[in-house]
């Protein structure tokens, strides 16, 4: 295929196509139907398994190997991104961790209890390859949209993953829940089951087959195919977020801002990975087939919400400001930390739902947007948005350790829950340390 002209709509909705290849992994993996087939796994086990000679929590173990694949990504990003953009071979890296993800998706099928160790490799590398062919994809943007495109391309890539995966993950859910009609035979539970490992492979032939139509029109790259990767090119990447880093000390708004995001984003980002285990342990729900519809269902109530509660977000930051929205957002977030101790009953959990979905994707949006404004006036945004990534990357690590910590301990995710609140409290404390700014307060 010829390489299309930068702009070219054909080319940008090929590239935003990719949101609604790859955007099935986080709803149905991260977020819904694994995390319900995991817990299931454990039923008649007391949530414990003995890992390298350990006995070990369900969920914090699952927490741990999450904080660990992050801590990978965040390692060979700024590595990866710095070679593929000198030697020209961009879309080779995405496709290699695009196939690496989908097919450890195919690999769940198999996820067991008895096979524990090579089925969390499988989880492993699943989210080292949804997470790595990302850095590739968004690095694309500013190749083929111009900067007046790059908002409205954005905003449609994100339109189609959303509508792709709440497609697939209702497809999922009729799967599970009426396992007969789709032909798949045995007890309930043991439908239910099957209905389950048959998603994971849905969605790893899902991510690979709707792909090809980003790959056929991506361009390959520049044209220096033929340089050399050298040890200096190889720590260019880090190099780039040291410099950053030297830079944000003249820049004390900055600074100071992405300490604060640091902060409340290790609690955002892991109470958005641990939702379906906290609600499958905590929550007393009347049957299994209950508790495997009802957090299906509250998942999907949340990226519902989460649309709306974005279009509010952006609303109230044009009227009060970036900083007093995002202060206000952190202290409702302390006392939905505060309320999750409380709750028992599936009502309380469908109410949480909504009221998580209404702050989580305003939150992630405007951190963004708030991240943005706050640059210097500078040509080299893709160092600065790196530096923002393996922020958040890191802080995700630190956020699941800590609660796959207080976890184990404590048998209970309650405490965990009410912990991550802390976070929230020390982000407003740290936001409103921020310097006034006429953009932003």
């Amino acid at each position: 295929m010829a390489d299309l002209p930068k702009g070219s709509k054909k080319l940008l909705n090929a590239w935003a196509f990719y949101d609604w290849a790859n955007s099935v992994y986080p709803l149905v993996i991260s977020s819904a139907v694994f995390p319900i087939f995991y817990e299931a796994l454990f039923s008649d086990r007391n949530h414990y398994i003995t890992v390298f000679g350990f006995s070990v929590k369900n969920s914090a173990l699952i927490s741990f190997v999450t904080a660990f694949a992050f801590l990978v990504v965040a390692l060979i990003s700024p590595l990866l991104s710095g070679i593929s953009d000198y030697v020209g071979n961009k879309k080779s890296f995405m496709k290699f961790f695009c196939y690496l993800g989908a097919l450890s998706c195919v690999g769940l099928y198999w996820f067991s209890l008895e096979n524990i160790y090579i089925s969390l490799l499988f989880y492993f590398l699943g989210l080292i390859g949804f997470w790595g062919s990302l850095v590739f994809y968004n690095s694309y943007l500013p190749d083929i949209a111009f900067v007046e495109q790059q908002d409205e391309t954005s905003a449609k890539g994100y339109s189609y993953g959303y509508i792709g995966s709440v497609i697939l993950l209702i497809v999922n859910l009729g799967m599970i829940m009426m396992p007969d009609i789709f032909g798949i035979t045995g007890t309930k539970g043991e439908a239910a089951m099957k209905a389950m490992r048959y998603s994971f492979i849905m969605v790893g032939i899902w991510w690979i087959v709707f792909s090809q139509y980003t790959y056929y029109y991506l361009p390959k790259g520049s044209r220096n195919a033929e340089r050399k990767v050298t040890k200096a090119l190889v720590f260019n990447g880090f190099r780039e977020l040291k410099k950053v880093w030297h830079l944000l000390e003249e820049n004390s708004a900055l600074k100071k801002y992405l300490v604060s995001f640091f902060v409340y984003s290790m609690a955002v980002q892991t109470v958005m990975l641990i939702a379906t285990y906290f609600g499958a342990q905590e929550i007393t729900w009347s049957s299994k087939s209950e508790s495997t519809t009802g957090l299906i269902i509250c998942i999907l109530l949340i990226q519902l919400v989460a649309i709306v509660g974005a279009v509010l977000t952006s609303k109230a930051s044009e009227k009060f400001g970036n900083i007093p929205t995002l202060i206000v957002i952190n202290c409702f977030w302390v006392l939905l930390c505060a309320a999750a101790y409380f709750i028992t009953l599936p009502i309380h959990f469908y109410i949480m739902a909504g009221l998580v979905g209404l702050v989580m994707g305003g939150i992630q949006a405007l951190s963004r947007s708030t991240y943005s404004k706050l640059l210097p006036e500078t040509e080299d945004t893709a160092s600065f948005f790196s530096f923002f990534d393996v922020s958040e990357k890191i802080g995700i690590v630190i956020g699941m350790l800590v609660y796959g910590i207080i976890d184990q301990i404590t048998g209970s995710p309650r405490f965990a829950i009410v912990f991550l609140g802390v976070f929230f409290i020390m982000g407003v404390i740290l936001l409103k340390r921020v310097p006034k700014n006429n953009a932003l307060n």
